[in-house]
């Protein structure tokens, strides 16, 4: 059994336990005995290798072995201010973006948006994450960030390298912007586009304005494709 399974706290010592519905897949739908082998991660970059000691209705208790780290992405922190899509891209979108390596998810309120990030929302996109990282092997989750307008990341995109997608924008250059070596923060409105005066709120932060395709391209397909340049 080589499945992976998420702790909702990382452990102390070499025991921890899995509840809720990680230990109910385990158990009812994987039919796990003890002694069986799995992997278990806590979403801070540490994977360790677990036996079942104890399998109960709701729990199950594990033994870990030594843990291993995660190896550090190359290049800057990445956030992603993304105007989110409506339904199951949401989940495509947060899919894709954590197998990519992005740190940080903000859904980016805009004049133009259709869909709101409400605590319900943002914990479908949560679990979403904790799902991708169990299918991808990464052991450190890519963090949902509460709702921000563009006035309210101001200042993150005055202190990193801000880049905003438009299509008719001089085409992105990835290189350039990784070798700054600052944080990087994307910007990727709703497929009505920012404002002008989002526009101009996001240059006078000092954003720059960078295409990404040949094409206008869907909000999470522009997403995934300035993370795929940037991480």
């Amino acid at each position: 059994m080589s499945e992976r399974f998420f702790l909702a706290a990382a452990p102390v010592g070499t025991r921890a336990v899995l509840t809720g519905d990680e230990a109910r897949h385990l158990s009812r739908v994987l039919r796990g005995q003890p002694g069986d082998e799995i992997v278990v991660f806590a979403g801070t970059g540490v994977e360790w290798p677990a036996r079942i000691v104890r399998v109960a209705r709701d729990e199950v208790e594990l033994e870990l072995a030594n843990p291993s780290t995660d190896p550090a992405r190359p290049g800057p922190r990445l956030t992603l201010a993304v105007a989110l899509p409506k339904g199951e891209r949401q989940k495509w979108l947060v899919e894709k973006l954590t197998e990519l390596g992005v740190d940080r998810l903000v859904p980016l309120v805009t004049t133009r948006g259709v869909a709101e990030a409400t605590a319900a929302a943002r914990g479908r996109l949560e679990r979403g994450v904790i799902e991708a990282c169990k299918q991808c092997g990464r052991n450190r989750l890519m963090e949902i960030a509460a709702p921000h307008t563009i006035a309210e990341l101001r200042a993150e995109v005055a202190a990193g390298l801000a880049i905003l997608a438009d299509p008719h924008a001089p085409p992105l250059d990835a290189a350039a912007i990784r070798a700054a070596g600052r944080e990087l923060v994307g910007l990727i409105g709703p497929e009505g586009g920012f404002t002008a005066d989002e526009i101009a709120a996001a240059e006078r932060a000092g954003a720059i304005r960078a295409g990404l395709a040949a094409h206008v391209l869907r909000v999470e397909t522009a997403a995934i494709a300035l993370a795929a340049r940037l991480a």
